[in-house]
């Protein structure tokens, strides 16, 4: 089992990369460096005011400007954590999903992990306190709720489930319940989300759309038309006999 899923997580990923060269490492270099961007934009006053008005995002904003900042937000840094402690674990989540997935479907992880935390904090907020632990008290809503975080661990999980890798999502999807339990705070919870988003998104992965399925049946089971057949040939009626030839004496 630790040899398939080393091979699955490890080998095949880096035979990619020999492949492909850095061309498979576009969406981890972008990350790496979105993040330190916005990092250094947000240490001076009028830069930090700019990364607000594009990629902050709480949960007491409007849902139509939530969701226009949450594609920014991935790149914010959160700003009371240190941002080049997570660096090496968002490249090394984007290489690993880029060189697995495809770039469409690790940016569609990505995105879908993120969104859904976002999401689910407006609507325990919306709840309030009670509802067995899972509402939160108005004032959350106003708490800075940007990085990349969410993405890095739903697109580990992701990985785990697809590559069937116990390890990878013990290390993964373990540590954030561990870390919620421990510290319950909002940022806890959203990786709680982002990790039961990714096992959905991983259990669907390669499943046809029901629609689309029948669609293709349909289109294959049509009977076409019947093939052009050629003219027959006429027939040269019943073969002749030879004459028998008389000889005169």
């Amino acid at each position: 089992m630790l040899r398939d899923e080393w091979h699955a997580i490890v080998v095949e990923p880096v035979r990619q990369l020999v492949r492909r060269g850095l061309s498979g490492l576009v969406l981890a270099f972008v990350a790496a460096f979105g993040v330190i961007f916005f990092h250094g934009i947000a240490q001076h006053p009028f830069g930090r005011r700019l990364v607000w008005h594009l990629g902050g995002v709480t949960a007491d904003l409007p849902l139509w400007l939530s969701l226009l900042r949450t594609p920014v937000s991935l790149y914010v840094p959160a700003l009371d954590l240190p941002v080049w402690a997570g660096i090496t674990q968002l490249f090394l989540a984007f290489a690993l999903a880029e060189l697995t997935l495809g770039r469409g479907r690790t940016l569609a992880v990505a995105y879908l992990t993120t969104l859904a935390g976002t999401m689910t904090a407006r609507v325990m907020v919306a709840l309030g306190p009670g509802w067995w632990g899972f509402g939160l008290p108005p004032e959350v809503g106003r708490i800075l709720d940007t990085g990349p975080s969410a993405a890095v661990v739903g697109l580990f999980t992701y990985l785990a489930v697809v590559r069937r890798a116990p390890v990878v999502f013990i290390l993964t999807g373990g540590s954030m319940v561990w870390e919620s339990i421990a510290v319950p705070n909002l940022a806890g919870r959203e990786h709680l989300i982002a990790v039961a988003s990714a096992i959905a998104l991983g259990l669907l992965h390669g499943r046809r759309l029901p629609f689309p399925a029948r669609l293709v049946e349909r289109l294959d089971t049509t009977p076409s038309s019947p093939p052009r057949s050629d003219p027959p040939i006429p027939s040269q009626g019943p073969p002749r006999h030879p004459v028998p030839s008389f000889r005169l004496p």
